[in-house]
């Protein structure tokens, strides 16, 4: 993990950037990481993935509910058929 405060930085953006290719470059402030820049690549993938895990615990969290309240799961080919898709 690279590390650098905000002040050293200032002067060496284009080497943080090259820095972020390899791996994420924390800047810090008081001793503490307040922004980090990574490859937009890796970025990318990463919201994608938070993306897809915020889905399966939104799907988890409604079976727990369904559970919770005793309800049954309508079938996927009566939901279509009810609506004229099927």
């Amino acid at each position: 993990m690279s590390e650098m405060t905000i002040s050293e930085a200032r002067g060496k953006l284009s080497a943080l950037v090259d820095a972020a290719h390899r791996e994420p470059v924390y800047l810090t402030r008081r001793d503490q990481a307040v922004a980090a820049i990574v490859d937009p690549e890796q970025l990318r993938h990463l919201l994608e993935d938070a993306e897809e895990l915020a889905d399966i615990r939104a799907v988890d969290a409604a079976w727990e509910g369904a559970e919770h309240l005793g309800e049954v799961p309508v079938p996927w080919d009566e939901v279509k058929r009810e609506l004229g898709l099927a």
